[in-house]
């Protein structure tokens, strides 16, 4: 659980850190307006940041699980990440559609912005022309994301619908991808920041493909029986024994047993834990 904390508020720490070096008038912002628009960009920031390591998480590498505890820590990192991102993504959805709201209640006065010069980079100018088409898509990208996040949180809702759904989390990243391209402030990109978030996004792009092809976690699948299946109702547990045979390179850290809870989480049960040897 140590590590798992350590990754989890580290990476909140990385981006936090390189965002705020990336643009050091945010100290000297001020004005609503002002915070606001930075507020946007860091939420986001954030939102799309926990969204590309859950989802390098959900094709199941090898690499992390040493240091991580194995791959059911693997599995609880990713729903953390994926509450995270929930969270600051509504965060960030409210910071950009709050205010316009208020302005249209009277609640607020727009600054008046005047003529924008037009930008001297032919790359920013195409970012600026897709700004429109960028926020749209990123809208309904959201709305999709909190809904297939809810459904994968709520355990009412049965695991078969969540396994079905479950992978369009991947296309609606994809959009989010492409929103946070466009409306990622331009001179970020050539800061660490840009640098690290330009990797993060492809590696969630890659991990996003790989997951809509139905190729994640393909090579490390091996033939297993269920050699036992204990049921604890006081404890409302269930120990299930999985006989792998003589398999020269096992998926994931062995261990002894599995406990898991009833109904989806029962019916999960080769998706989310680790499997044991003989």
């Amino acid at each position: 659980m140590r590590n798992l904390r350590l990754t989890f508020w580290g990476l909140a720490a990385l981006v936090t850190m390189l965002w705020l070096l990336a643009d050091l008038s945010i100290f000297r912002s001020s004005g609503f307006f002002a915070i606001r628009s930075a507020a946007v960009q860091y939420s986001g920031a954030l939102a799309i940041a926990c969204m590309s390591v859950a989802m390098m998480l959900a094709i199941r590498p090898r690499w992390p699980e040493h240091g991580l505890g194995g791959l059911d820590k693997m599995y609880r990192l990713h729903k953390w990440l994926g509450i995270a991102a929930l969270v600051t993504a509504i965060a960030h959805w409210l910071w950009a559609k709050g205010p316009k709201w208020a302005v249209g209640w009277g609640w607020l006065e727009r600054p008046s912005r005047g003529p924008q010069p037009p930008a001297s980079n032919p790359v920013e100018a195409l970012f600026a022309s897709l700004r429109h088409t960028a926020e749209g898509l990123g809208e309904w990208a959201f709305y999709a994301v909190v809904a297939l996040i809810a459904v994968a949180l709520i355990q009412r809702i049965p695991y078969r619908f969540f396994y079905r759904t479950h992978r369009l989390l991947a296309l609606a990243y994809l959009v989010l991808v492409f929103h946070a391209v466009i409306l990622t402030t331009f001179s970020y990109w050539l800061s660490p920041y840009g640098l690290t978030l330009a990797a993060l996004l492809a590696c969630g792009t890659g991990a996003a493909i790989l997951i809509l092809s139905r190729r994640a976690g393909r090579d490390r699948q091996v033939p297993g029986r269920i050699a036992a299946i204990h049921h604890y109702p006081g404890v409302r547990a269930l120990e299930t024994i999985v006989d792998m045979g003589r398999v020269a390179r096992p998926p994931t850290r062995p261990v002894r047993l599995c406990r898991v809870g009833p109904g989806r989480r029962a019916a999960s049960l080769y998706h989310r834990v680790r499997l044991a040897r003989g």
